[in-house]
């Protein structure tokens, strides 16, 4: 699976992607058929046990992506680069950029929009898939004042809007959308020719991600409103489950409207 054939798919169905850590979940997403596997700074939280992905290493990127490789060497993966390895300046951003590559990744997500459109740049223009992501991005924990839903107000809304079509045009292919409304997230994806992946952003996106143990029922505390249990409903193991979450992205079964803003 290459970037091309993902951006294709995505105009003929939606596209499935969920995070993943690990060689054996890998080759398990593979069986499912899983479109796109990403290697989250999330393994901060559900692996690590950190209260933030803000701890995540480079080298603990480097480090899940290589078995994430190895799992599923024909999937198409994705890295994020974890905070401090990419803000500096895009030079960095492309040592970084260059390192999870040569882990196996075959795209690097990083979150953030205006501020982030000359490293976006800077690395699609020097050979590196880049995707983006607006809305709620984790790694701005602190600055926007917990884990909540971004764009409910006009000017918020048009922001993120904006940032999503620059983003674009300085060479972004995919973007995450993250607990934004549903409404919100289908204008962007209305708007954009590259593909839209929401998670808490409604249906209307033209992919969908969640975080693998939430969708295995495996948190600690409650989860997002937008999660849903995919081992529930008399499913007889992990892969059901799995192929479960590919059916019902792929039929616009899920999201529901209880799983949107």
């Amino acid at each position: 699976m290459t970037l091309s054939q993902l951006q294709s798919l995505a105009r003929r169905e939606p596209l499935t992607m969920l995070t993943c850590y690990d060689a054996s979940f890998a080759a398990m997403m593979a069986r499912a058929n899983i479109d796109a596997l990403l290697v989250g700074d999330s393994l901060g939280m559900v692996v690590q046990g950190h209260p933030t992905t803000l701890p995540v290493s480079l080298q603990d990127m480097i480090y899940h992506t290589a078995c994430v490789a190895r799992g599923a060497p024909e999937r198409f993966i994705l890295a994020d680069l974890p905070f401090g390895s990419y803000q500096a300046s895009p030079g960095q951003a492309l040592e970084s950029s260059a390192a999870l590559m040569a882990a196996g990744a075959h795209m690097v997500k990083l979150e953030g929009g205006e501020p982030m459109l000359e490293t976006v740049s800077f690395l699609s223009r020097r050979g590196i898939p880049v995707c983006a992501h607006v809305g709620l991005t984790p790694q701005s924990v602190h600055a926007l004042g917990g884990y909540k839903m971004q764009g409910k107000n006009v000017g918020d809304a048009e922001r993120i809007l904006n940032d999503a079509v620059s983003l674009e045009s300085a060479g972004a292919g995919m973007i995450v959308l993250e607990a934004i409304p549903a409404k919100l997230a289908a204008r962007i994806s209305e708007t954009l020719t590259i593909p839209t992946i929401g998670i808490g952003a409604g249906a209307e996106c033209d992919g969908q991600v969640l975080v693998l143990y939430d969708m295995l029922g495996i948190y600690w505390g409650k989860p997002p409103g937008f999660v849903r249990n995919f081992m529930k409903d008399g499913v007889t193991g992990i892969e059901m489950a799995l192929r479960n979450f590919v059916e019902d992205v792929k039929a616009r079964r899920f999201p529901g409207p209880e799983h949107a803003y």
